[in-house]
């Protein structure tokens, strides 16, 4: 579902191919360098609460989202008998992976390859405790409430 709560989905069966989308459209669609995408039948994905917005992104495109926080949740080709699901929209995104493809590479950000070779650091090496302590997440939890 979305990061407030107000939407959230179901899919029934598996999820198929998952993958990286770094077409324009995807990139300010989700305020970042692309998308990671995973396909869904449409038949096995039902809104359980709420309806999201839609914005048509290209003649063929449109793309949903919360009307309430913002939330990119999927992109649907007109036509097609599948969705495609914004991985971190999942319960549990570390449970599917993109390992299929990257599409749309000629519109790739030029640092996106090196990405993986950043310095990393936890949240605790740059807040102190104290202040750990005082951060409360707003966000929906992942599961159904």
């Amino acid at each position: 579902g979305c990061q407030c709560g107000q939407l959230r989905y179901t899919i029934e069966g598996e999820l198929g191919d998952a993958s990286i989308c770094h077409c324009r459209m995807c990139q300010k669609a989700f305020g970042n360098w692309g998308a990671a995408l995973v396909i869904v039948k449409f038949e096995n994905f039902t809104w359980k609460r709420g309806q999201p917005g839609e914005f048509r992104s290209s003649s063929i495109v449109t793309r949903g989202f919360c009307k309430d926080c913002g939330t990119p949740l999927f992109m649907r080709e007109d036509g097609d008998e599948n969705i495609e699901i914004a991985i971190g929209t999942l319960d549990n995104p570390s449970l599917i992976a993109p390992k299929t493809k990257q599409s749309a590479v000629e519109s790739r950000l030029p640092w996106f390859s090196k990405m993986h070779a950043l310095p990393e650091e936890r949240m605790a090496d740059y807040r102190r405790p104290e202040d750990l302590e005082k951060l409360k997440s707003f966000q929906h939890p992942d599961y159904e409430t």
